[in-house]
């Protein structure tokens, strides 16, 4: 079983917390959720290895860093294929009978996390979002049994290609696989979550070292969280 971690350009990512951080603050954040997201994927039992989908330079940073592998998606392609064309390498050249895809905004996961939604798999493995709407992870074995779609509203689609060939896939609802940061009140919640935690994380490191935190939790803010 190998992790499948899609990484986009960080320059790019976050565009829906525009409203509340820069440019260079999104990218840095990016960076130090997908180091924590790589971290609790590299000390959990069951993986056999991990690879980073992009073709951003941080990508090479982090195999060399981490000991992990790359993949650079075909110029043009979105996640879906992006991620369908990683699980076809890892098929083609490593011999892999399965895959597990994570994105990179879950600073919460842990390797126990990890380590339960693979003890729980069978086939097609399926983790929602908080909200049921989308899908945060999907485990396969073989890798591709069916048509990845990643559009913010994927999990429909993934339950309905999997009983499409007869699979039943097993649902596994994790609240820290279901927060995903892609809203200026998933980030708010994700700072008090973290707040809340001991142990090493970059995101907390860096959402510390940063005035973040101190600016999205302020009293008129915290008035407008959920």
């Amino acid at each position: 079983m190998w992790a499948v971690v899609p990484l986009k350009n960080p320059a790019e990512a976050k565009q829906r917390l525009a409203s509340v951080l820069t440019n260079a603050e999104r990218a840095a954040l990016m960076l130090a959720m997908i180091e924590d997201v790589l971290m609790a994927l590299k000390g959990a039992n069951g993986l056999d290895g991990i690879l980073i989908v992009s073709r951003a330079p941080q990508a090479q940073l982090f195999a060399r860093r981490l000991d992990i592998d790359t993949f650079a998606e075909a110029l043009g392609a979105d996640l879906s294929e992006a991620v369908q064309a990683a699980g076809g390498y890892l098929m083609a050249k490593r011999d892999v009978t399965g895959t597990l895809i994570v994105p990179g905004d879950l600073p919460l996961i842990t390797s126990a996390d990890v380590e339960a939604v693979l003890d729980q798999h069978d086939q097609i493995t399926l983790v929602p979002d908080l909200e049921g709407d989308g899908t945060n992870c999907i485990v396969s074995s073989p890798p591709n049994l069916i048509r990845y779609r990643f559009d913010g509203h994927s999990f429909k689609p993934h339950l309905d290609a999997a009983y499409a060939i007869g699979i039943t896939p097993r649902i596994v609802r994790n609240d820290h696989f279901g927060l995903d940061i892609d809203s200026p009140d998933d980030l708010r919640t994700m700072i008090s979550r973290l707040a809340e935690r001991s142990g090493p994380s970059a995101t907390r490191t860096y959402i510390e070292s940063s005035d973040i935190a101190s600016r999205l939790m302020r009293p008129h803010n915290a008035s407008t969280a959920v």
